[in-house]
């Protein structure tokens, strides 16, 4: 049965196979096993699990062989267990694809395949941030072979066309990026000012080279070499993206330094519709403010309070224009978009609390295992198209983050690894109702045909042993000729006759005469003579006959071991089959046990981080809420005090003709009005309610609302609203774009 099936495999593998052998312009690789090659076409297609099940199993019997070089995957054998750590670190088993990597390391191994061993190794542990490791895995790698080693492996880059001969190119870029992280940064900006010009590495090797050379006390390089990356031109959206990261990076650099023209400068420069709009658009709005240019600042405000209203940046711009807006003095537009901003936040707020509710329901799991999700290869752009429900509103926003999305992935996989347990336990109830109807089909029919096949055996046995004897008896006339043997029936049957008168002759002698005995010597020497004269012909004819008996006899032989081993087949195909597969059962529901503990401890820290995101934004709108009910009472005063101000001076102007004292801005009583803030502090609710009426005569019903709210909320929010009202961008951080 494991012979049909290899053999049936091998038919299929050769449709599957093939094709991506044309297509990956493979025509310089020989492919001695057909099951390496599906292996590799499981791969290509990012099913790592069933890839990584094949090739176990593959090297499995691989290693049970006798005699290893018959075996057709003897020739590929190095690259079969290279793939293994390379198929397991592509599945985020980073721990077994170390070890196999090791393994790959040791003896008997040509040098191409421990470079790249080595080279991978290496980026498993800059993966699990092991910069000393990765120093240690890249010093194995030996003197390059030729190149077209290189070219001649059967990997998942030949398989997806990428070139691979860029070895020596891609081991001093890791290497570099190591120096990086255990602070050696001279030799890193040596290796990355070789690699400028590599069209692999467009646009990282300059992001990393310029934080090399900032962390290394050359500031003024490395701030050439980000504005160098900030004008560069690509196609691709990793480059742009570095492009914009590069050009917000020293935006907040010039921030810091005060430089609020440099800064303008490079936030404009990044793209409207880039990962880094939202951040530059605040931070070019910011820096007009910080000029006093509030007028400009409105413009990128405006244009991203106008976004997204889940972004972060996107709330922070609508606090920030209507601030924008009472520093001009435009109080009515300022409490207006105050107001809506309110509404805004209160929305929100409400979806939040629905979101957190679903996700701790456990709905946000559900919509996470997605069948058509898993089943498209960019999951991300089939996510967008969930509908929008509670436990999805926010589902994007969290995969920002990169260990979300990890973890959704960990969660991906467990579930697909469900899949298959329920798949197997399926399939073994299937395999067990096929057994039956075998049994029940060949168990009566095995007794008659076994019978007929007794009667068929003895017969053949008793021709086998009458054919040996006619070879040994040709085989002694070659020794001691026997004419006889060879005689003709007719020639026997005529002796015989012959024979039989003579004794008829000899008891009845009154017959016999001279003329009779003549005659019958006469026909008993001819027939004689015949039969010796053509002896030699009649044994090269008896050979002859032999040999097309023995032919035929091989046809009988072959079709009687044939149906022994159908009969065997057929008496096997259903029995001994019980034990194995009740083994396999037990098995598999044991693991299927163990995943779904594992899976739910996974779907809970998936909830988790769900929900202490969702809450952590939470939070931040209550804090905006709180700022712009404060900051929305205080425009009304303004507007008050304004009216009033302005009440007094056309009273003031139809007394005396004559114009009064300009009545300062609310700016410049700056310390004025913080002194009074200070004052108002130590007062009661009554004495505060009662000065604040008194200040604005119009003051609505709202107002006093407000200040209620504000005394209600006020220790519940001590400690959270220290510092500016309005938060700032966060200045990007100087880590390398990895």
């Amino acid at each position: 049965m494991r012979c049909v099936t290899r053999l049936f495999i091998t038919g299929i593998t050769c449709f599957l196979v093939l094709p991506a052998y044309a297509d990956t312009d493979l025509r310089h690789v020989k492919l001695h096993d057909l099951f390496f090659g599906e292996v590799l076409f499981d791969a290509y297609q990012n099913k790592y699990f069933e890839a990584l099940s094949k090739l176990d199993n593959e090297l499995n019997q691989y290693s049970d062989v006798d005699e290893k070089k018959l075996d057709p995957l003897y020739s590929n054998i190095g690259q079969a267990k290279f793939s293994v750590g390379d198929i397991e670190l592509q599945y985020r088993m980073t721990q077994r694809a170390g070890d196999a990597i090791q393994a790959v390391l040791g003896a008997g191994v040509d040098v191409a395949t421990r470079n790249r061993a080595a080279l991978q190794l290496g980026r498993l542990y800059y993966k699990k941030g092991e910069p000393q490791q990765v120093l240690y895995a890249l010093n194995l790698i030996q003197k390059e072979p030729r190149k077209s080693h290189y070219e001649a492996f059967y990997s998942l880059d030949i398989l997806r066309r990428k070139k691979t001969d860029h070895f020596k190119q891609k081991v001093a870029y890791l290497r570099a990026l190591a120096y990086l992280d255990t602070g050696q940064f001279n030799k890193s900006v040596n290796i990355l000012q070789s690699l400028k010009n590599e069209e692999i590495f467009k646009g990282y090797v300059l992001y990393n080279l310029g934080t090399a050379l900032i962390s290394d006390g050359r500031e003024k390089q490395g701030i050439h070499i980000f504005d160098r990356l900030g004008q560069i031109k690509s196609n691709k959206k990793d480059v742009l993206a570095l492009k914009d990261k590069a050009n917000l990076k020293l935006a907040y650099h010039y921030v810091e330094k005060k430089d609020a023209k440099q800064a303008k400068k490079y936030f404009d420069r990044v793209r409207l519709q880039g990962p880094f709009s939202n951040r530059a658009l605040l931070g070019s709005g910011w820096v007009s403010a910080s000029q006093g240019h509030y007028d400009r600042a409105l413009v990128p405000w405006t244009l991203l309070s106008q976004r997204n209203e889940t972004n972060a940046a996107v709330q922070e711009a609508m606090m920030a224009v209507p601030y924008a807006y009472s520093k001009l003095k435009v109080y009515g537009k300022s409490a207006n978009l105050y107001s809506r901003a309110m509404d805004v936040f209160s929305h929100e707020i409400n979806r939040l609390d629905e979101s957190i509710k679903s996700i701790r329901e456990g709905n946000f799991l559900k919509a996470l295992l997605d069948k058509h999700a898993a089943k498209d290869k960019n999951w991300v752009v089939s996510l967008r198209k969930l509908p929008d429900t509670p436990e999805t509103r926010y589902l994007l926003d969290l995969l920002a983050s990169n260990n979300f999305q990890q973890s959704y992935k960990n969660y991906m996989d467990l579930s697909r690894l469900r899949h298959y347990l329920v798949t197997w336990l399926d399939s073994l109830d299937a395999y067990e109702e096929l057994i039956n109807l075998r049994r029940s089909y060949q168990q009566p029919l095995l007794p008659v045909i076994g019978e007929k096949f007794r009667k068929i055996d003895a017969r053949m046995k008793l021709r086998l042993e009458q054919r040996n004897n006619l070879n040994t008896k040709i085989n002694n006339m070659l020794i001691a000729p026997r004419p006889e043997y060879l005689a003709t029936a007719d020639e026997r049957i005529a002796l015989d006759r012959l024979t039989r008168i003579k004794q008829y002759l000899v008891t009845h002698p009154q017959l016999r005469n001279k003329k009779i005995d003549d005659r019958i010597a006469r026909l008993n020497g001819v027939i004689l003579w015949r039969v010796r004269s053509e002896f030699n012909q009649r044994l090269t004819n008896a050979y002859n006959d032999l040999h097309q008996l023995d032919g035929i006899i091989e046809i009988l032989k072959l079709r009687y071991n044939s149906f022994i081993r159908t009969r065997q087949a057929a008496t096997q195909s259903y029995e001994g089959y019980d034990r194995i597969i009740r083994q396999l059962r037990t098995h598999l529901h044991a693991e299927q046990k163990k995943l779904d503990s594992v899976m739910a401890k996974q779907g809970r820290i998936i909830e988790a981080m769900a929900s202490s995101e969702l809450d952590a934004r939470r939070k931040r709108l209550e804090a905006y809420q709180i700022k712009a009910r404060f900051a929305l009472a205080e425009n009304y005063d303004r507007a008050t005090k304004s009216q009033q101000d302005e009440e007094t001076r056309r009273q003031h102007k139809g007394q005396t003709g004559k114009s009064p004292k300009k009545i300062l801005a609310p700016e410049k009583n700056k310390h004025k009005k913080n002194k009074q803030k200070v004052n108002d502090k130590g007062l009661s609710l009554d004495e505060q309610l009662k000065r604040r009426l008194e200040k604005n005569n119009n003051s609505t019903e709202k107002a006093v609302k407000n200040i209620w709210s504000e005394r209600k909320h006020g220790d519940e929010n001590k400690g959270k609203n220290k510092g500016p009202w309005i938060r700032n961008a966060v200045n990007p951080s100087l880590e390398g774009a990895k």
